[in-house]
């Protein structure tokens, strides 16, 4: 069975950056598209990125645009989310998604930004 382990999240400071991991267990990573979710406090769960299984498509929320990129590195099982030019608006629990059916997601990491 696939599981999803985020890292990477972290205190940081209005403007900063942040880059987030989930790494997959499982050789069926790579045919499946990827996403990032996050959820705010009181807040339900957002899209925020997908990315396909190739890499060669990839769609974000338009809050974040241009300050962040969803990336993969399928030899390594492994997607990523560089989070730059941070708002406290950010501040959530991020978690990554295979999307398959049932999808599957990690146990989330926290980002808070604030100074």
């Amino acid at each position: 069975q696939v599981q999803l382990v985020e890292s990477g999240g972290g205190l940081v400071q209005p403007g900063g950056s942040l880059r987030l991991s989930c790494a997959a267990s499982g050789s069926i990573f790579s045919i499946y598209t990827m996403g990032w979710h996050r959820q705010a406090p009181g807040k339900q769960r957002e899209l925020v990125a997908t990315i396909t299984s190739g890499g060669g498509s990839t769609y974000y929320i338009d809050s974040v645009k241009g300050r962040f990129t969803i990336s993969r590195d399928n030899a390594k099982n492994t997607v990523y989310l560089q989070m730059n030019s941070l708002k406290p608006e950010d501040t959530a629990v991020y978690y990554c998604k295979l999307y398959t059916t049932p999808n599957l997601w990690g146990q989330g990491t926290q980002v808070t930004v604030s100074s």
